[in-house]
């Protein structure tokens, strides 16, 4: 859901420190003398202790999982939602208020232009796993809708329509906003010269930054991208499996989901030996222009009028009921409609918030808050609700006219299925169910490069403005990574990568309360 905007940010910002004439390394360090070695050890345990696990007690671990999903839900749900609630309204108030004004960095003028950032932050909402949830999440909701909706019924359709957008819209990104802010705010304006999440949290934790506190905060985040990475690699391959066994016929199954895993850790292995300069940006321009012509083509060759017409509609229901949506918390638990999907939802984007604020806070130099905490907000909501307006409206128009039965073929089969039957029936569909899976195994690729940058960033002692982490670093990350969605797919599916996330949020609850302080602090000490 979060990668390729990322990609761009370290394309560009590598491409500026080889450029600038003061830099004296432009190459990543191969020493490992600069490797945090207990950060890389836990960070590995972490990975491959869970994959042994897995693999070793598959049914225990499936049971151990489910439990797992329904506790935290059901016992610790309410707090996701009073975070979501909190954090909206804060940065909103940080964005109209005084601090607005604030400057990130020294520079005057934006590090890019607002066409550059806003488009950065833009593709940053594109993932295999919204091209997976913007196509059929609205089918689970019309089977299931909430507030005691009558299943199929023309309430249950708007509802149905609506509600993927308000999972993927601004509470969503103010979970990305937030850390974003905290890391400009240090990164920036106080010139604290590192990027980790312990590093933002420096007012609450004081002289405990390096110590053992600090430590805990970066293995937490270190253990969110790993889950979250896993997750969204989940649902890609699910995407790539489906659209294949549609093209060619063969069976689906667990080998084949391997070996489109294995074609991905291989193909992001060589992207990050062969460099950021010679790698990223030929996957990064490649897997854009791919999925913009893509929803291009469904848009004009598919039910136009009606894309439009529902589009407009469930915009329209969405703002209509956002504050009933946004506090909705199911008390007399008459459905788990709130903890199947809204709860899931707030945790992945809470998971995964310190990983994009990163390279959000790196791009954001020159701009004031206001622009920062409204762009996010904005262009991130956008991006992901182009998505699910034609993708998911296309859909809906073939279900309800009758062509095909995406309702039945995502409940009895699997959303990625469903999307690879949709995909058939467009014009020259053959071409276009291959077009899908390339998007969706680059989509997989650029996941893999950012997740390991970012983890062999946070296991390094220090990064100055022109260095970055050791290339055989990257390349283990990139290796390791492939592990966990592999097991996970051995033991189940949705409901196993999904709690992945989940779980891996929960710590994150108590870190974000702390970057909320900090940020306070460092507002205040700062003069607009």
């Amino acid at each position: 859901m979060v990668t390729l905007g990322a990609w761009r940010v370290l394309y560009i910002w590598k491409s500026q420190m080889s450029n600038d004439p003061g830099s004296k390394i432009s190459k990543p360090l191969s020493s490992t003398d600069n490797v945090d070695w207990q950060l890389f050890i836990a960070g590995s345990a972490i990975l491959f202790f869970s994959v042994l696990v897995i693999v070793v007690f598959p049914e225990w671990s499936g049971v151990t999982i489910d439990r797992l999903y329904v506790s935290t839900t059901t016992r610790f749900g309410i707090l996701y939602v009073i975070t979501a609630v909190a954090l909206l309204f804060f940065l909103l108030y940080v964005a109209v208020s005084k601090y607005g004004t604030i400057i990130l960095g020294d520079d005057v003028k934006p590090a890019y232009s607002h066409f550059s950032w806003a488009s950065m932050l833009f593709c940053s909402g594109i993932g295999a796993s919204l091209i997976y949830w913007g196509a059929t999440e609205w089918a689970f909701y019309y089977e299931s809708p909430p507030f005691t909706v009558e299943a199929g019924s023309q309430e249950a359709i708007l509802w149905a329509s609506s509600y993927g957008m308000f999972h993927w819209g601004p509470i969503g990104w103010s979970f990305y906003c937030l850390p974003a802010l905290a890391l400009a705010c240090s990164y920036h304006v106080k010139k604290i010269p590192s990027l980790r999440l312990s590093s933002a949290c420096e007012p609450v934790l004081k002289s405990y930054t390096a110590k053992l506190p600090g430590r805990l905060v970066d293995l937490f985040f270190l253990a969110g991208v790993i889950a979250t990475a896993a997750t969204g690699l989940g649902f890609g391959t699910s995407l790539v499996s489906s659209a294949t066994v549609e093209l060619t016929g063969i069976e689906d199954g667990l080998l084949l989901q391997i070996c489109i895993i294995l074609v991905a850790t291989s193909l992001i292995a060589f992207s990050v030996y062969r460099g950021l300069d010679r790698g990223i940006k030929v996957l990064s321009t490649l897997n854009a222009s791919m999925a913009l012509v893509f929803i291009a083509f469904v848009f004009l060759f598919g039910p136009t009028k009606f894309i439009l017409e529902m589009g407009v509609v469930s915009i329209g229901h969405v703002i209509q009921n956002f504050i009933t949506m946004l506090f909705w918390t199911d008390p007399l638990q008459r459905s788990n409609f709130v903890e199947s999907w809204t709860i899931f939802y707030w945790a992945w984007w809470l998971a995964m918030g310190p990983f994009i604020g990163m390279f959000v806070c790196k791009i954001s130099q020159g701009r004031t808050i206001r622009e920062l905490v409204f762009g996010m907000l904005g262009w991130g909501s956008l991006g992901c609700a182009l998505f699910f307006v034609v993708l998911g409206n296309y859909a809906l128009f073939m279900e309800l006219e009758g062509n095909y039965p995406v309702v039945a073929k995502v409940v009895q089969a699997s959303p990625a299925s469903a999307i690879a039957g949709l995909v058939a029936l467009l014009p020259i569909g053959g071409f276009w169910l291959f077009f899908v899976a390339v998007i969706g195994l680059i989509f997989m690729a650029t996941t893999y490069d950012s997740a390991s940058y970012t983890l062999a960033a946070v296991a390094t002692k220090s990064l100055a403005r022109n260095e970055h982490p050791a290339t055989w670093h990257r390349v283990f990350w990139a290796l390791a990574l492939g592990f966990l969605p592999i097991s996970l797919l051995f033991i189940g599916g949705l409901r196993e990568l999904q709690t992945a996330s989940l779980v891996a949020s929960l710590p994150l609850l108590g870190i974000y309360v702390m970057l909320f302080v900090s940020t306070m602090r460092m507002l205040k000490e700062i003069k607009p």
